[in-house]
């Protein structure tokens, strides 16, 4: 058991004092345990949290829904801009970029850009407590639990080890495609009287596909290619795009494709 624990702290400690010098004082980024703290606390709320609200009612939170979807809506804008102002002045290249680790001011905002949305993605962990509290226990599905469990994994890794770079491209692009998911969201919240209004929801999922097939393209690129950004992670990255693809077609096709049918 000694022996066991002591290849854990081992394996902590070359965790920590491999990544990037400058994100490690940033909020959450140093040791993977807080991160890995939130996921298991976001596994327990997503099995606890329906049984707690089995026999009680919904909660009525249209106020904080509409705040909390146009925030991120603006937070996912001023990400999509950081992303594609940094990358511009910086000269950056679609096809292969590596990481600048240099404490430039430039490499410096391109790094604070990621952190950004590293965190983001533990805001977004409280979708699913409001799916929990308004009872909405059909939203819960793996797909739902999988992608947001896993983003934060994800992109804690992102910004402790590659905060730039080819990373950047995924940034940008997700940043944008959640500008119009959150403001379909916050568009929702206000009430039935925007339904009307809201016929184009069929194509988030779609959207979503494409950016995904986006980021494929993105990273398979450089796996067949020569250049100075870690195949690990670009293999990583299009494994864990592939999935996604898997899941999001299969709910387009049993939201969409199979209910027209049985219509």
């Amino acid at each position: 058991m000694a022996s066991a624990w002591q290849r854990v702290l081992s394996a902590h400690q070359s965790i920590v004092e491999n990544g990037d010098k400058r994100t490690d004082p940033w909020l959450l980024v140093y040791s993977p345990v807080p991160v890995a703290l939130i996921f298991l606390v976001y596994l327990g709320v997503v099995w606890a949290g329906p049984r707690l609200m089995k026999h009680r009612q919904p909660v009525d939170i249209r106020a904080v829904l509409i705040v909390y979807n146009f925030s991120m809506v603006g937070l996912s804008a001023y990400m999509c801009y950081e992303f594609l102002v940094s990358a511009w002045l910086a000269n950056y290249s679609f096809l292969c970029q590596p990481v600048d680790y240099s404490t430039s001011p430039l490499a410096l905002r391109m790094a604070s850009a990621c952190w950004w949305f590293f965190f983001s993605k533990v805001i977004e962990l409280s979708d699913t407590l409001f799916f929990i509290l308004r009872k909405k226990n059909n939203q819960l599905t793996f797909l739902h639990v999988y992608h947001h469990g896993t983003m934060i994994c994800n992109w804690w890794m992102g910004i402790k080890y590659v905060a730039g770079g080819q990373s950047f491209f995924i940034g940008m692009v997700n940043s944008f495609v959640h500008v119009v998911m959150y403001s379909y969201y916050g568009l929702a919240a206000l009430g039935p009287h925007m339904q009307k209004y809201l016929w184009w929801k069929r194509y988030l999922t779609s959207f979503q596909l494409v950016q995904f097939g986006l980021f494929l393209l993105h990273t398979g690129y450089n796996l067949f290619t020569e250049c100075d950004f870690p195949d690990t992670m670009n293999l990583f990255v299009f494994s864990y795009c592939v999935t996604l693809i898997v899941l999001f077609s299969n709910f387009y096709y049993q939201s969409y494709v199979s209910r027209r049918k049985q219509k």
